[in-house]
């Protein structure tokens, strides 16, 4: 069964939430988006996993289910009505901020862990505990390395693992220019073996991941690492299999990377990106000074804003350049498959010109959710046609484009989102 899956949100509890980051508001929009399976996010946080444990049971295959069918009023369940049934299930996951100092320097590096059963996690969670405060916010800082909250998890069950997250963001990553590792193996020396993934982050994709040789062996998984339900979907990864959290990290652990988006049984067919220039640390830059530069041209600058003289927040893309040892990345029927999409109500926006939180393109939204199922069908499998008869032209044409990754974008930088430059 093919399947999308997005492994990275957070909870009400983490830091720059939003108070409908709940349960039933994260079944709600996968359900509108055509997500199968959905991150719990956080569940090291006690308050969380009590919410957890009230309202979710175990479903037997190592995901979790609502104990009651959620609840919706007015507006919000007639459009859920509109959508089409997929069988929403929840992951147990959680992110950790590790902050330590090894050999003279500070690293802050994010990752991802994931559990089987309700057991395990708790069981987790008390071993964390005993390391650092886990209710001062969803995504606890721990003053522990990646290698030890891996060997904390994998000591605990066989079936727990650990992904490091969005490995190239500047700040909080794996090979951050502000606060990692120039090499896997240096970072999980005496453990690499036990890494099978890499989440890519919103700023890369695989194809630059893949100008690394090093990565070659990795799955590369994407999420939306959301904040609030309605960004679920902005990255995903896309499944043929049971839906099965044991067959699921199979097929991660088993792919070999060569994958070409047809999918089969138990296979990890690849991912959905938006376009990495979207992300909001592609270019290099200085957001005080409105400053944007790529990696040619910050070099040319010294690392130095032009306008004030303080040093660039490097970007992913010059940092993927810094440590890459090709030219040019893998291609594509060598590497598991990818596609890049934006979000529909960002494509809608952009045909209505107004903001994407206006509410002409509310109901816009609600409309191609309503006649079509769900987002990801509309953005991947609808017939042109079928968009052109019910939305127009100008919706058919733009969407065709996407699909065909010819928009063209102004790259995000330092904190701020890219921009499509035309439609």
């Amino acid at each position: 069964m093919k399947f999308y899956a997005d492994l990275h949100v957070h909870s009400r509890y983490s830091i720059a939430t939003g108070k409908n980051a709940t349960l039933e508001w994260y079944y709600y929009w996968a359900r509108v988006k055509g997500i199968s399976i959905i991150a719990t996010g956080d569940f090291t946080h006690p308050q969380w996993f009590g919410e957890i444990n009230e309202k979710l049971k175990e479903d037997g295959r190592g995901f979790l289910v609502f104990k009651e069918e959620p609840a919706f009023e007015g507006e919000a369940e007639t459009w859920l009505q509109g959508t089409r049934e997929i069988g929403v299930r929840f992951c147990l996951s959680s992110e950790i901020s590790s902050i330590y100092s090894e050999g003279g320097k500070t690293y802050r590096i994010h990752s991802l862990i994931y559990a089987p059963t309700i057991e395990v996690a708790e069981r987790i969670r008390r071993k964390l505990e005993d390391v650092g405060n886990l209710s001062s916010d969803g995504r606890p800082i721990l003053k522990l390395s990646p290698v030890e909250i891996l060997r904390i998890v994998r000591e605990t069950s066989e079936d727990a693992y650990l992904i490091p997250a969005h490995v190239w963001t500047p700040w909080f990553s794996l090979f951050g220019a502000r606060s990692g590792y120039d090499s896997f193996e240096v970072a999980f020396r005496g453990y690499e073996d036990e890494i099978f993934a890499l989440e890519t982050g919103l700023s890369s994709d695989p194809a630059m991941n893949r100008l690394l040789s090093s990565l070659d062996r990795f799955t590369l998984v994407s999420n939306s690492d959301a904040h609030s339900p309605s960004k679920i979907g902005r990255e995903a990864n896309i499944f043929d299999s049971d839906v099965s959290y044991y067959e699921m990290f199979d097929a991660m652990k088993k792919h070999n990377n060569s994958s070409k988006m047809k999918g089969s049984a138990g296979t990890f067919i690849g991912t959905i990106e938006i376009f990495p220039e979207m992300g909001k640390y592609h270019f290099d830059g200085h957001r005080s000074c409105n400053v944007s530069l790529s990696p040619e041209e910050a070099e040319r600058a010294g690392g130095r804003c032009p306008v004030c003289g303080r040093s660039l927040t490097m970007g992913v893309l010059h940092r993927v350049k810094e440590l890459a040892d090709r030219d040019t990345p893998l291609s594509r029927e060598g590497t598991a498959g990818f596609v890049r999409r934006l979000p529909l109500v960002t494509l809608i926006s952009l045909v209505e010109g107004r903001g994407e939180n206006t509410k002409g393109v509310r109901i816009k939204y609600e409309s191609f959710i309503s006649f079509f199922g769900n987002e990801f069908d509309i953005l991947n499998e609808v017939d042109l046609r079928d968009i052109e008869r019910n939305f127009g032209e100008v919706y058919a044409k733009l969407i065709g484009k996407m699909r065909k990754e010819e928009l063209k974008v102004v790259p995000g930088y330092d904190g701020i989102y890219g921009k499509i430059r035309n439609m």
